[in-house]
């Protein structure tokens, strides 16, 4: 089955510093196959036999501890889930310079429609939406300080996410798609 695993906080200012190239390694020698990194923000495409994303998770950050000393949380989507929340991102959302868009891929922990209600959103100049494992958040770079956006870091509910921006997404999507199932 295709996966991508998406890795919280690394690379982020300095701090967690991961060599992609490493972690490829990494992944290989964990028996993750069909290994593809994609920027430096912790995007790893990859294939398995493995069908428990929790079991992957675990393999993967028990590797990275072991390869970096570091703990850091990964996320697992496989094929079937990414395609779901690529279905329900508006072709017309953009990260440029008049728009932020962004999808926050959610742990099981928080991954409910009713995550909404612990987010501020500011129905003026926010669009949000939920969709099976992601929250799709958009807004224009001119109101971003007065969108709920930006009062998101920090809280409970931003640690059991990781962000991704929706041109990175459009992309991991692709490179899934290249990958043999």
């Amino acid at each position: 089955m295709v996966y991508v695993a998406l890795l919280r906080g690394i690379n982020v200012g300095g701090k967690n510093k991961i060599d992609m190239k490493i972690l490829k390694r990494t992944f290989e020698n964990a028996g993750m196959t069909d290994v593809v990194t994609y920027i430096n923000s912790g995007n790893i495409v990859f294939t398995s036999e493995e069908t428990s994303r929790d079991k992957i998770s675990w393999t993967l950050e028990s590797a990275i501890y072991q390869d970096f000393g570091l703990q850091i949380k990964v996320l697992i989507v496989d094929r079937t889930a990414f395609d779901g929340i690529i279905k329900a991102l508006p072709n017309t959302w953009r990260n440029d310079r008049e728009t932020r868009s962004d999808v926050m891929f959610l742990w099981d922990e928080i991954d409910g429609e009713s995550v909404l209600e612990k987010l501020k959103i500011n129905p003026e100049i926010d669009t949000v939406k939920y969709v099976p494992g992601a929250i799709l958040w958009s807004v224009d770079k001119k109101s971003l300080s007065r969108s709920g956006l930006s009062k998101l870091v920090g809280t409970k509910v931003y640690k059991m996410m990781t962000v991704r921006n929706v041109n990175t997404v459009r992309r991991i999507h692709a490179l899934m798609a290249e990958v043999r199932s």
